[in-house]
């Protein structure tokens, strides 16, 4: 199976499944305009919301809408993820306020099924994030800063979607990451890189169920951690690995004040369950990030 990674909707040339990989860092990314011109930045979300509305009128996909009220019978896969770090005092607060917002999103992902021939879209699926709702200012990431925001904080949800996803055989149609690295490793369980970023209706973590299996979540806040598990309604061929490969910190210039990204390559090993063979290696993506902290002047590659 190949994994396919779309950004922001375009999609983005398929990753094919390798087990010789050569080590080719990721190319810098040209700023997009609106990056250059930051006053143009609310109208080209705009623009992509309508186009998004328009993909999902247009499409004909048939989209995960069902939910099962009881677990199916397999678990595939099951993770936690910490709800509260140790931060800044304002900064506390609103991961306070983004576990409120945890506890709203989880409910709507639970228990959705994913039957053959199904996408689930996260955003379909959690709909707006807004006060109305109950939503409350959480963490956002804004421009590689933690800032505060109504609905902040749900992307840890999506994380976790994403990372059980990756230990099945379900197909990743889009996903966008995080183009900052924001916060040092400590207490990191998961590789980075793997992460999700979720703005409605304009950046989406989307699945496919290419499979003749259903696929249902199960999410829900837990008293420390956000808690997760992909099932099934009957047993799955293979097994998964999933790692982060070829990690590295590269200043872009010599000098101490030069800006400095963080790179690496997410690998996906697929196991034969049965024998414990390998079939194959897939490269997952290719990562590459501006790096917001100061990391350890050791691990800086400089070239």
């Amino acid at each position: 199976m190949t994994i396919l990674d779309h950004r922001g909707g375009s999609p983005s040339t398929p990753l094919v499944a390798s087990t010789q990989p050569a080590v080719q860092p990721a190319a810098p990314a040209r700023p997009r305009l609106a990056q250059r011109h930051p006053w143009l930045f609310p109208w080209a979300v705009r623009v992509h919301q309508a186009r998004r509305h328009l993909q999902w009128l247009r499409s004909g996909t048939t989209w995960a809408r069902g939910r099962g009220t009881t677990d199916l019978p397999l678990r595939v896969k099951q993770h936690g993820s910490l709800l509260v770090r140790e931060l800044s005092a304002d900064e506390m607060r609103l991961q306070h306020n983004k576990v409120v917002n945890l506890r709203l999103a989880s409910a709507r992902t639970d228990g959705v099924l994913i039957a053959p021939g199904e996408t689930f879209s996260f955003n379909k699926v959690v709909g707006s994030c807004t006060a109305r709702k109950g939503y409350v200012e959480g963490m956002r990431l804004s421009n590689g800063r933690a800032i505060s925001g109504v609905g902040g904080g749900i992307c840890q949800l999506a994380n976790l979607v994403h990372w059980m996803v990756l230990h099945s055989p379900l197909t990743v149609v889009e996903r966008s990451e995080h183009s900052f690295d924001p916060f040092p490793d400590k207490g990191r369980v998961l590789p980075w890189g793997v992460g999700c970023s979720i703005v409605y209706n304009y950046v989406d973590l989307v699945v496919r169920n290419d499979t003749d299996t259903t696929f249902q979540l199960r999410t829900w806040v837990g008293e420390r951690h956000l808690r997760g598990e992909l099932r099934a309604d009957r047993p799955t061929a293979t097994s998964y690995r999933v790692e982060a490969r070829h990690e590295e910190f590269v200043a872009d210039g010599p000098g101490p004040d030069a800006a400095v990204h963080r790179h690496n390559e997410i690998w996906r090993t697929v196991i034969d369950k049965r024998t414990g063979t390998t079939l194959a290696e897939e490269l997952v993506k290719r990562n590459r990030a501006l790096v917001t902290y100061v990391p350890d002047a050791a691990v800086v590659v400089r070239r």
